[in-house]
């Protein structure tokens, strides 16, 4: 196998053995033959939208099936195998308006065998193809791997959005021209430059999406105060992103004597007003970043429903009680329709759920850009009345290698005068650190999820506008963690946006060569972290 598409690759390099991740060679191979396949579908959908053939269309079926190889998210070889099938079934269909001598790529008249095993080489034989034709120029096919990883960001949070009835047809338009393309071998280092910044361009739109799916179902965010300790009572941990999910189990559970707790990625939830005034039982939230679920799992008292990315290989002290919604998969754990969580209730009620009371402690949520924005005038007069020096962003993916420490250090170090905005699960290194106030504002703002992005940078254009200046030359800097495939689009968002002097770490893309870093360095000051104490001096110095 090799995969290079998250951050813990073996040695930095990628993985070759085994997953990182837990992921086996076979599912590896699988997910490389669902990619395969998805190109194939991708060069008939276009011919069919070139031809003007008004027919059902692909799009969330094929979102949700590149989601599915994102990091995390599917380990169940069955379900990848069922996803080929479909793929080839839906591409197929297309064909078939066409006439019978029209000509197809070898890619579009794949066909997958009819045993596991088969289509495990078969995916191997992929895989082995798409890195020979790369193996010319390591600076086109960086770039390739760039397009690839950062287009199944898209895809989670395209299909995130149209869960909620948002979409979008350039969306769609860009994820099969993107997947065709793939295989193109007349592109030059420019044309994969530019093809990877336009990803980052739909990338916004697509966040763009998510954000009106999110705040026209729930209503815009408002800080929120979030028990982070439990409640004795029957409990349910929800984990993941999606929100349609956890609405979906609030419903449920209404009236049931059942307490629901928010894990990871779906703290933000409790900054949504319709959701949080509907359902008084969204009581808390439990636990950190992903990474921590072997211990943290394994102490929580309930059954745990796992949405969309960020799961674990669970291990025997809690597999009996994780259960799964959507793309998310792991061999022998219970996968659940949204319509019946039946499963999730009677277990939660069968177990004991909490019988302490610990002391309370809460940490504050929803600084989306309408919260922040509406106290805009504010921000701008500490700026300029000299109360506020400088804002940071830290956030990112967490993850589980050493060097993250980094994060907490630079927060914790972070002068008086100073404020942090945060997002994502990276925060959870420092969400819960009371850095106090000034002039009546939080220097600790919790934006929301990795998807926040979106309001994160309409907040720093909105000040940019109120500066009258650009967002490069506000007193504001980047400095960010990543870990899987949604990082790597929101970042070709931010270049695409010409944002510069971007800090990221805990290390740099295995898959982005030496010359192509250096690109970015160039035209965008792109940079690693160093240290939590030098790099704090150098974005207070302004570089």
């Amino acid at each position: 196998m090799f995969c290079s598409q998250c951050e813990q690759t073996t040695r930095g390099e990628g993985c070759f053995n085994w997953g990182a991740c837990g992921k086996s060679p076979d599912v590896d191979a699988l997910q490389d033959l669902l990619t395969h396949a998805l190109r194939g579908l991708a060069e008939v959908v276009i011919e069919a939208r070139s031809a003007n053939l008004n027919l059902p269309t692909a799009n969330r079926f094929a979102c949700e099936a590149l989601f599915a190889t994102l990091t995390n998210v599917n380990f169940d070889g069955d379900r990848f195998a069922a996803y080929i099938q479909e793929t080839v079934e839906r591409r197929e269909f297309l064909q078939r308006q066409f006439p019978k001598t029209h000509p197809w790529s070898d890619l579009a008249q794949f066909q997958p065998a009819g045993d596991r095993d088969r289509l495990i080489q078969q995916g191997k034989e992929a895989e082995y193809q798409f890195i020979s034709q790369g193996s010319g120029d390591v600076d086109i096919f960086s770039l390739k791997l760039t397009v690839l990883y950062g287009l199944k960001g898209i895809a989670a949070y395209a299909h995130h959005a149209a869960e909620l009835g948002q979409e979008s047809d350039r969306v769609y338009d860009y994820f099969y021209d993107a997947l065709a393309a793939l295989g193109r071998g007349d592109l030059d280092l420019n044309d994969w430059v530019s093809l990877a910044l336009k990803l980052g361009e739909i990338n916004l739109l697509a966040m763009e999406l998510l954000d009106a799916a999110n705040t026209g179902a729930y209503g815009h965010p408002v800080p929120t105060a979030v028990p982070i300790t439990p409640r004795p009572g029957k409990a349910i941990l929800i984990s993941g992103h999606d929100l349609k999910d956890v609405e979906a189990l609030l419903q449920q559970t209404a009236g049931k004597g059942i307490d629901v707790y928010t894990h990871g990625e779906l703290l933000p939830a409790h900054g949504y007003p319709r959701l949080k005034q509907t359902y008084p039982h969204l009581y808390g939230h439990y636990g950190t970043a992903w990474q921590n679920q072997p211990q943290e799992f394994s102490a929580f008292p309930g059954p745990i429903l796992m949405t969309t990315n960020c799961l674990m290989p669970p291990n025997t002290k809690y597999e009996d009680r994780v259960f799964t919604l959507g793309a998310v998969g792991y061999p022998h754990l219970p996968h659940l329709s949204r319509e019946d969580l039946s499963p999730v209730i009677e277990q939660a009620l069968a177990l004991p759920g909490f019988t302490e009371t610990p002391e309370r402690r809460t940490v504050t949520t929803g600084f989306a850009r309408n919260a922040v924005l509406g106290v805009a005038d504010t921000v701008v007069e500490a700026v300029k009345g000299g109360q506020i020096r400088h804002f940071f962003l830290v956030g990112g993916c967490d993850g589980a290698k050493s060097g993250r420490n980094y994060y907490t250090e630079f927060v914790e170090n972070v002068p008086d005068d100073c404020v942090v905005l945060t997002l994502a699960c990276g925060k959870f290194r420092f969400f819960d650190k009371d850095l106090g106030e000034i002039g009546g504002l939080p220097r600790l703002m919790d934006v929301g999820q990795c998807n926040d992005a979106y309001s994160a940078i309409q907040i720093a254009l909105a000040l940019a506008d109120a500066f009258d200046t650009d967002v490069n030359q506000l007193p504001l800097s980047m400095v960010l963690s990543w870990y899987e495939q949604k990082a790597v689009s929101i970042l070709l968002t931010l270049l695409h946006l010409g944002i510069r002097n971007i800090r990221l770490g805990p290390t740099l893309p295995a898959f982005i060569s030496p010359r192509v870093f250096e690109l970015l360095s160039q035209t965008y000051n792109l940079q690693g972290i160093s240290t939590a104490e030098a790099d704090l001096a150098a974005c207070l110095a302004g570089r």
